[in-house]
């Protein structure tokens, strides 16, 4: 059975496994230290030139699964030793340089900073390039590259970068906490803090001071656990030890209706529910935020909620995104949101109680429409708002201002498309009043946080909306049901 779609991922859950039964028998991850590493770093597990060095990395891998550095604000890390395996960025000279005699290469080159071995092959000098790429497109082999390592290609707001000493840096002004580079590194190098311990916490303090804990699912849930039914994981999470569960599509219905209204009022809107497209705006067009809605996100709403019917209540968001992560701590935020995990946090949760997901009876939970299971995926939010504006112009009548609307939106899926969108926005040249801004490609299913990513998620998303009883977003979904 394949759960994930990369062996770095495997080992990112290993540890987040270990630490997480640790924490639940009381131990003290690092006095643990040695188990942790035996378990996760066997000698066939190898890569690097010793298994200290591995094992060192995972004492590192241990201090991100505790919640990392509390002096760095972003979400994502670094972890140096790690990261040591890319050669230098810029341009290389490959194997396929025949050492020919034009040697045009070296003509162009107006500072010397190319010489040749005593095989005849091209060689370049570091401290005289300036990386102009000129060598590159007269060789006739096209023997010189242009090598950029996989985070920086996967970094569409260019904020990762190598560093002096060799290792990847992150611009955390430029970062928007996509955890793109996260799950791109192909050493596990880049890493998204977890907050996995104090989700284990909250559950246990609420044995012993007798406050509920809920667990709010991202609607790309469906999508994501494969080898289990829906219904299955949701048992998984009450036997972990959630007093409930709740679909954060409910939260996504109301903030559809919301924005819906907003839309009417203002007249142009930006959608809000992606914290990394918001940070996006905010940092790169910053004309353009106040056009940004004020709406919360489904995750921050559904979490006040819950907050207004149980206040003692504690709310953990469980969801693909490491965006979230960064979106809690916003001060807006957190008062409605104790805690957040991805859905790889889920599975090693799920995994350190020893729990079979596969034998579960299956819970039912359905409370949300299908637009709102549909935020999961890039369209799906625009869907829904048009959703809306058809039934309160069926509800108002004719000459209503939804009925007299004309809702022209583009859905932006992933950062390139928001970049394009936005620009001529800023321009005042785009022929639409609405942007559905999605850093990541496909939309939530396409979130570093993920188990998997591939097409078949958006047609998972797609069945599961389907068999929603709530058939329109409008109708209220009464929550002391599940509280």
């Amino acid at each position: 059975m394949r759960i994930f779609d990369t062996k770095v991922q495997e080992i990112k859950y290993k540890v987040l496994c270990e630490v997480a039964k640790q924490t639940w028998a009381g131990n003290d991850s690092f006095a643990a230290f040695n188990d942790i590493a035996k378990v996760v770093v066997t000698k066939d597990d190898i890569t690097r030139c010793c298994i200290y060095k591995e094992r060192a990395i995972v004492a590192e891998r241990i201090k991100i699964a505790l919640g990392g550095n509390p002096a760095n604000p972003n979400v994502v890390e670094v972890i140096d030793i790690a990261c040591d395996e890319c050669p230098e960025a810029g341009h290389v000279v490959t194997d396929l340089c025949r050492g020919c005699l034009a040697h045009r290469c070296k003509d162009v080159c107006r500072l010397g900073a190319i010489s040749f071995d005593d095989r005849g092959k091209a060689v370049i000098d570091k401290s005289k390039c300036v990386e102009c790429g000129k060598c590159a497109k007269v060789c006739p082999y096209r023997a010189i590259n242009n090598f950029v390592r996989p985070c920086e290609i996967s970094c569409k707001v260019h904020a990762i970068h190598m560093g002096p000493n060799g290792a990847a840096e992150i611009d955390h002004e430029k970062c928007t906490d996509c955890g793109s580079c996260v799950y791109t590194c192909p050493f596990g190098a880049v890493v998204d803090k977890s907050y996995i311990v104090d989700a284990i916490h909250l559950i246990k303090q609420s044995r012993v001071e007798n406050f509920q804990v809920y667990a709010i699912m991202a609607p790309a849930v469906a999508s994501q656990f494969t080898y289990a039914s829906f219904g299955q994981v949701i048992t998984a999470m009450k036997k972990i030890g959630f007093d409930g569960v709740m679909e954060t599509a409910v939260g996504a219905d109301m903030v559809a209706e919301a924005e819906a209204r907003e839309l009417l009022e203002k007249g142009f809107l930006t959608s809000s529910c992606c914290p990394a497209f918001v940070k996006y705006v905010q940092h790169k067009f910053p004309a353009l935020t106040d056009i940004i809605s004020h709406t919360p996100s489904p995750m921050a709403a559904l979490g006040k909620a819950i907050k207004e019917k149980d206040p003692r209540a504690k709310v953990i968001f469980v969801g693909p995104c490491t965006a979230k992560k960064a979106e809690w701590k916003r001060p807006e935020v957190e008062p409605f949101i104790d805690c957040v995990l991805t859905f790889e946090e889920i599975q090693a949760l799920i995994d350190s109680m020893d729990i079979d997901i596969e034998h579960l009876e299956e819970s039912v939970l359905d409370e949300a429409s299908g637009f709102g299971r549909e935020f999961a995926f890039s369209g799906g939010l625009s869907a829904a708002v048009t959703q809306v504006l058809k039934e309160m112009a069926e509800a108002d009548g004719p000459d209503s201002d939804a009925a007299k609307f004309v809702l022209k939106a583009v859905s932006c899926d992933g950062i390139d498309q928001c970049q394009t969108t936005l620009i001529r926005a800023n321009k005042g040249i785009l022929p639409a009043n609405f942007i559905e801004g999605m850093a990541c490609e496909g939309g939530c299913i396409g979130g570093a946080g993920c188990l998997t990513h591939g097409e078949k998620n958006r047609a998972a998303i797609e069945k599961h909306s389907s068999q929603a009883k709530k058939k329109t977003i409008l109708e209220k979904t009464d929550l002391e049901e599940h509280l």
